[in-house]
């Protein structure tokens, strides 16, 4: 099995998206670019149920179960270690600026329901969701996998009503980036590795379509009720169709600038810079060009530093009991 292309490339496209958002902060980016940052974020969690979804699915087709042990281990060995090395930086960096409970929330990864979590570790929210969706997901697959389909629809069903739910209610600034307001989002990456087997090939015109839809439905202004109820009921449906649609285009149809070196270089560090952006790009003054160099160094010694050694320590450790699929894939 090869690595599946494109993914890299769209991890790349997601991470810029990110860093370009928050450079519209306080920095040289016009403001309706902000938007973008959370475009980014959806893309990535696209891609994350998308990618963990297939692998489960590959064990389970050979050993009729999944390992939830070495699941855990493996994911732990992927993400805790830069992260690790990040929050221990906030800590020693911003700890007069951080509360006790942030501290808490964030070695806890539940700091998306901690609505008033400092600027400069605003963006955990994103690594807490993932972490709980590595904590549920597998171990539903497990138990109820003949109803796969059926759980991940009744998923993206739910996630709009408890947004309007919460919205009505004053809840959590209407439940943005709790897990429940953005299981959708994993849901539709879920749903793609499940059912993509199945799917014809995506058509250039088609491609093109949902495109326009990705760039324009997050310009969309929510300042009426109407107008927020259609952004939950009709448009974030669409933009998580839209983006799965769009992953699965670039793996059948893989385009060139999605796959050369220097954009795969970006998208295997995505994770390390986006741990390191923060604080640097989503600045409370205008970002010199020293300080964005300055994030983006960290970011990639924590790539070759933290990232690297900790994954082939990994492969080690863990490699004679998985499948070929599952270190392939590089999740």
């Amino acid at each position: 099995m090869k690595r599946i292309p494109s993914l890299d490339g769209l991890r790349a496209i997601s991470i810029s998206l990110v860093c370009v958002g928050h450079l519209t902060h306080a920095g040289p980016m016009p403001s309706f670019l902000a938007p973008y940052a959370f475009t980014g974020v959806q893309v990535f969690f696209v891609i994350s149920g998308y990618l963990i979804t297939t692998l489960l699915l590959a064990e389970h087709a050979q050993t009729s179960t999944i390992n939830l042990r070495q699941f855990y281990i493996r994911r732990a060995y992927r993400i805790l270690p830069a992260a690790a090395v990040f929050m221990l930086f906030a800590f020693v960096a911003y700890w007069h600026e951080l509360r006790w409970y942030d501290i808490a929330t964030m070695l806890l990864y539940v700091s998306n329901f901690d609505p008033e979590r400092p600027w400069m570790v605003s963006h955990l929210w994103s690594l807490s969701v993932e972490e709980q969706f590595y904590f549920l997901w597998p171990t539903v697959l497990r138990k109820w996998y003949r109803h796969r389909i059926a759980i991940l629809v009744a998923v993206m069903v739910f996630a709009p009503i408890y947004r309007a739910f919460c919205y009505r209610f004053h809840i959590l600034d209407g439940g943005w980036g709790t897990f429940p307001a953005v299981a959708d989002n994993l849901a539709a990456g879920c749903l793609l590795a499940i059912v993509s087997s199945r799917l014809p090939k995506i058509p250039g015109w088609a491609a093109f379509v949902m495109l326009v839809a990705v760039a324009l439905i997050p310009s969309f202004a929510t300042n009426t009720r109407t107008r927020t109820l259609a952004e939950l009921f009709v448009l974030n449906p669409v933009l998580y169709c839209a983006i799965a649609g769009l992953v699965l285009h670039v793996i059948q149809s893989p385009y060139r600038f999605l796959n050369v070196a220097p954009v795969m270089w970006l998208g295997r560090i995505s994770y390390s810079l986006y741990l390191w952006q923060e604080p640097f790009f989503f600045s409370q003054t205008r970002p010199s060009v020293y300080k964005l160099l300055l994030g983006v160094g960290l970011a990639c010694l924590s790539y070759y530093m933290i990232e690297q050694p900790v994954l082939r320590l990994r492969g080690r450790k863990t490699l004679p009991a998985e499948t070929p699929l599952t270190e392939k894939m590089s999740a």
